[in-house]
Parts: structure tokens; C-alpha cells; sequence
């Protein structure tokens, strides 16, 4: 598990290419954040995490799936996992942060980025 990368990864660097093209400029891992968030957009005070579908339990996704060793184990540290999300997501939400989370399984179908910029600027819309 140590060759796992959590900065950098493949499909956080599609996302933020695809943000650059499109006219948004951002930081990365924003330590003073709760949960250091993948991508902060601080113009719309908006975070964008980039989940990978197994590590962060993705239901109903082709990617999550618990091996069949250790499985005890395995559901525990997803469920970890999640409820650390509920947690981050709350304390972004309670500074006034907008939280979107885009999965990993989305990036490689490009489903995600069709909504996205909508998503981003929706808060701007409607003040």
C-alpha cells in the first residue's frame, strides 16, 4: 500500500487539466482546510476532492469491490473512509465551503466534466 499515491494521481490531474481549459484557476491541497481538499477553487469557495471508487467505497461502481482476503479488515478501513468524508465534507460546509466530489469511475467515462463547470458556477447564478 505504500506505492499508492493520494497527490497527483491520474485522474485528479485529468480534472484539474480540464478546470485550466476551461478558465478556472485553483490551489492545490490546501492544508488549512479540514480533509486538505484535491482542488479549492477560492473565487466560488468551492472544493473538488477526486475519489477513487475503491478506496473511498464507490456504491454500485464496477471499481469497488471488498477482496475476498482479508475481508473483515478491508470493510473496516473503507468504512473508515467514509465516514471520514461525511466528516470533512461537514466541516468544509459549516466554513461556507461547496463540496463536489468527483469519482474516479466518472473521469474515465468523461461523464464528469459535462457537468461540472454547471456545478461550479451555480452558486454564482443564483446571487
Amino acid at each position: 500500500m505504500s506505492q499508492i499515491k493520494g497527490k497527483d494521481t491520474k485522474p485528479e490531474l485529468m480534472v484539474r487539466r480540464f478546470l485550466f481549459a476551461n478558465r478556472f484557476r485553483y490551489r492545490l491541497h490546501n492544508k488549512k482546510l479540514p480533509g486538505t481538499p484535491d482542488i479549492v477553487l477560492p473565487k466560488y469557495k468551492t472544493v473538488i476532492f477526486v475519489n477513487g471508487c475503491f478506496w473511498h467505497g464507490h456504491e454500485g461502481c464496477k471499481h469497488f469491490k471488498i477482496p475476498q482476503s482479508r475481508t473483515e479488515w478491508w470493510t473496516a478501513k473503507i468504512n473508515r473512509n467514509k465516514s471520514n468524508d461525511v466528516l470533512k465534507h461537514c466541516l468544509l460546509s459549516e466554513k461556507g465551503y461547496r463540496v463536489i466530489i468527483v469519482w474516479e469511475c466518472e473521469v474515465k467515462n468523461k461523464s464528469a466534466f459535462s457537468h461540472l463547470v454547471d456545478e461550479i458556477r451555480k452558486e454564482e447564478t443564483n446571487k
